[in-house]
């Protein structure tokens, strides 16, 4: 027996024991082992335990961004802080608002691709109020209450507008749980957009009534996203956690 046949019957062995065939040794599949997570208003980094418990089993490194809801600065700045803190190639993804803070954020090198779930993907310098004008008013912007300069959705838009699609006892625990965002974020803009230069995707929500479902498949078109459609309210990191933590296991296999 020459030692070919020997490495044959050692590979052979192992996988026996292992129960299933011994892959060659080479660079890993994976671009990206840490993925940072932001939410956005209505919500807070709870908001994304479903999806979390499902990339962790997948043996991913996951956190969740507490979004100060303040200044879009100071998201930025927030996030920024989670992703210095990564070991290595990142996959940024954000829910709703917090597209905005993918968007402005994801340029840095350390993100190697960038998810978007049923969120705001603008241009840089873009005024996403006149874009989001060009299409039918969501029904959940009427529910917005102000006390002088926060404002929160009210329980009735929050059940129906905001989380649709999940039962009710459940709605109402993520309500009691919902962080007051201030005014100043309305008027936000990004100065890079980086779906221009990173892999980008997309999850939309068709029965959104939080943000227009043809606005998020125009954002998706325009960047050219890796996109799925889902059958979920704007909640779907919560009611269609499987369909969206394989979106993002996905984007950690792009680079």
């Amino acid at each position: 027996m020459d030692r070919r046949d020997l490495l044959k019957g050692s590979l052979a062995a192992t996988a026996l024991l292992t129960g299933g065939p011994l892959l060659a040794a080479g660079p890993s599949r994976v671009a990206a082992r840490n993925v940072v997570l932001v939410h956005g208003l209505f919500a807070d980094g709870s908001c994304w335990a479903p999806v979390i418990a499902r990339l962790q089993a997948q043996g991913l490194n996951v956190t969740a961004v507490q979004n100060p809801l303040t200044t879009f600065d100071d998201a930025v700045a927030e996030t920024r802080r989670v992703l210095a803190r990564q070991d290595g190639p990142t996959v940024l993804a954000g829910h709703s608002f917090a597209g905005m803070i993918v968007t402005e954020v994801g340029a840095d090198p350390l993100v190697s691709a960038l998810v978007y779930v049923a969120a705001r993907a603008p241009d840089a310098g873009e005024d996403y109020a006149v874009l989001a004008k060009r299409f039918p008013t969501p029904p959940a912007s009427a529910g917005i209450v102000y006390d002088g300069d926060e404002g929160m959705l009210s329980e009735t838009a929050f059940l129906r507008d905001f989380a649709g699609d999940l039962p009710r006892a459940q709605a109402r625990v993520l309500f009691a749980t919902q962080q007051p965002f201030h005014r100043a974020l309305l008027t936000a803009r990004v100065t890079v957009a980086a779906w221009r230069t990173k892999p980008s995707f997309y999850a939309v929500s068709a029965q959104d009534r939080t943000i227009d479902p043809d606005l998020e498949r125009f954002m998706a078109k325009r960047m050219g996203a890796d996109t799925i459609t889902l059958p979920a309210s704007h909640l779907s990191l919560i009611s269609q956690a499987g369909p969206v933590s394989a979106l993002i296991a996905r984007a950690a296999q792009a680079g």
